[in-house]
C-alpha cells in the first residue's frame, strides 16, 4: 500500500512537473519579441527620421494584428540617436545588449551607419537600413532596404542629362554619403559627355548657403544636381528663391527630399523642382492605398508618406517573414531566410537580392508639385537589380577612396565647429 502511495505522489509530482513545463512554455511563446528602432528624433536630422520610426510602427503593428511572429507579439524598443553619430553607436550596443533585442530597424545618414555596422557585425546583429546611400558597402549583418547607386543616383543623372541640361553643379552636406555620391555623378556626367562646373559642401545643419547660391549665379549650371540632408535643404531654397533661381531657369534635382521634408519647407520655393526616388506618395497601387490608410489611421490623414519611410515599413515584413520561414529570431537562420523573400511593396513587389543583402526596387523620377507631392515623369518600368559597387572604378579603388575621406575628417562626416553632431 505504502509502495502505491508513493508512487502516486511521483505520478502526481512528474504530472505537475509537466504541467508547470507547459504553462512556463505558454508563457514564453506569449512573451514579446523586442526590436530596435534607431533614429534621429532630435537634432538636425529629425526633420526626415522622425517619420521613418512612425513608419516602422505601423509596420510593426502590422505584424501584430496578422498575429505576430512565431506565436509572439513585437514590442519596438525605440532610442534617439539625436543625429549624433557616437549616439548612435552607443545606443545600438545598449539595444543589442541590455535591452536584448532581435534585430535592429534604423539609421538614416551614412555617418550613422558607419559607426554602427562595427558593432552589429562584432555582436552578429541584424540592422535594416532603408536609406537610399552612396553603396560601396555589404555586411553579412546589414540589410539594405533603401537603394544603391544604380537604383537612384545614376538613372537619375542619366534622366537630367536628357531631359534638362548636361552642365551640373553639385552640392551636398559634408559627409560621405553626398562625397561619395557626387564622385559617382561625375564618372557618369563624363561618360555622358557633360560638365561638372561647380561643386560644394555645407556642413551638416548649417544654414548658410548664401556663398554657394552666389557661386552657383555665376556660372550659370543647366541643372543642380543636391544631395544636401535635413533642414539645411530650407535654407538652400530659401536663398535659391531669393537669388531669383526658379525650376523654369535652373531645376534642381534633389536625392535627400521627399514628402517629409516637403511638409516643413515653403512650397513655393520648391514647387517644379525634382527629386528621384523609389516610392512616391502619389503611386496609384492598391498597396500604397492600403500602406497611406494604416499611416492615417495611426497619425491623422495631414500625414505624408516618403520613400524612407516605405523602405523601413518594408523591413519590418520582410524581416517577419524571414523569421517566420526560419521558425526562429535566431540570426543566422534569418540571414538563410531572408534571401528567398519579397514583398507586395507599396511602390511595387521588392526582393531580397541573397548575394549582396540588398533590395530589388523600382527607381523613379518626380516632379514637386504645389502641394507637396510628385508628379511621376519616369520610372524603371520593372525592378532594378542592386549593385552597390558602381563599376567606374574597381572594388579596391573605391575601398581606397572611402579610407581617404575616413582619414581627412578622422571619421565619416566633416566635424566642422560642432564635433558633437557631426563627427
Amino acid at each position: 500500500m505504502k509502495r502505491l502511495t508513493r508512487l502516486a505522489v511521483l505520478a502526481l509530482v512528474l504530472a505537475l512537473g509537466a504541467l508547470a513545463l507547459t504553462w512556463v512554455r505558454r508563457g514564453a511563446a506569449r512573451d514579446p519579441i523586442r526590436v530596435g528602432v534607431l533614429h534621429s528624433l532630435t537634432g538636425t536630422m529629425a526633420i526626415s527620421e522622425r517619420a521613418v520610426v512612425d513608419a516602422t510602427l505601423v509596420a510593426i503593428e502590422e505584424v501584430n494584428r496578422s498575429g505576430g511572429v512565431l506565436g509572439r507579439p513585437v514590442e519596438a524598443v525605440v532610442r534617439d540617436g539625436g543625429s549624433n553619430w557616437s549616439t548612435f553607436a552607443s545606443e545600438a550596443e545598449r539595444l543589442i545588449l541590455q535591452d536584448r533585442v532581435a534585430a535592429t530597424f534604423g539609421c538614416w545618414t551614412s555617418a550613422s551607419r558607419k559607426h554602427v555596422k562595427p558593432i552589429v557585425e562584432r555582436q552578429r546583429h541584424l540592422l535594416f537600413y532603408p536609406l537610399q546611400y552612396e553603396g560601396l558597402e555589404q555586411s553579412p549583418y546589414i540589410v539594405y532596404t533603401g537603394a544603391a547607386p544604380n537604383q537612384q543616383i545614376i538613372p537619375a543623372v542619366r534622366w537630367a542629362a536628357d531631359n534638362l541640361g548636361r552642365r551640373f553643379y553639385l552640392v551636398g552636406s559634408d559627409y560621405v554619403f553626398p562625397r561619395t555620391a557626387n564622385a559617382i555623378i561625375r564618372h557618369v556626367v563624363e561618360t555622358l559627355g557633360g560638365a561638372v562646373v561647380g561643386e560644394d559642401y555645407l556642413l551638416l545643419g548649417s544654414r548658410d548657403s548664401r556663398p554657394i547660391v552666389e557661386r552657383i549665379q555665376e556660372v550659370q549650371p543647366d541643372v543642380i544636381l543636391n544631395t544636401i540632408n535635413g533642414d539645411s535643404n530650407i535654407a538652400f531654397f530659401e536663398d535659391l528663391h531669393r537669388a531669383g533661381i526658379t525650376p523654369d531657369k535652373l531645376p534642381v534635382m534633389s536625392f535627400s527630399i521627399a514628402e517629409t521634408e516637403l511638409s516643413t519647407m515653403n512650397r513655393a520655393y520648391v514647387a517644379g523642382h525634382y527629386a528621384a526616388w523609389n516610392y512616391f506618395q502619389s503611386i496609384n497601387r492598391e498597396e500604397n492605398r492600403a500602406f497611406l490608410s494604416r499611416l492615417h489611421e495611426a497619425y491623422g490623414t495631414s500625414r505624408v508618406a516618403a520613400d524612407p519611410m516605405e523602405a523601413a515599413y518594408v523591413g519590418v515584413h520582410l524581416w517577419a517573414l524571414a523569421v517566420k520561414d526560419a521558425h526562429s529570431i535566431e540570426t543566422e537562420a534569418v540571414r538563410r531566410a531572408l534571401g528567398d523573400q519579397s514583398f507586395p511593396a507599396p511602390q511595387g513587389v521588392v526582393y531580397v537580392d541573397p548575394e549582396t543583402q540588398h533590395t530589388w526596387k523600382m527607381v523613379r523620377v518626380g516632379r514637386i508639385r504645389s502641394d507637396g507631392q510628385f508628379d511621376i515623369v519616369w520610372e524603371s518600368g520593372k525592378s532594378v537589380r542592386p549593385a552597390p559597387y558602381p563599376p567606374y572604378r574597381s572594388r579596391a579603388e573605391w575601398d581606397a577612396f572611402l579610407q581617404l575621406l575616413y582619414g581627412r575628417w578622422r571619421g565619416w562626416a566633416n566635424p566642422g565647429a560642432d564635433a558633437s553632431r557631426t563627427n
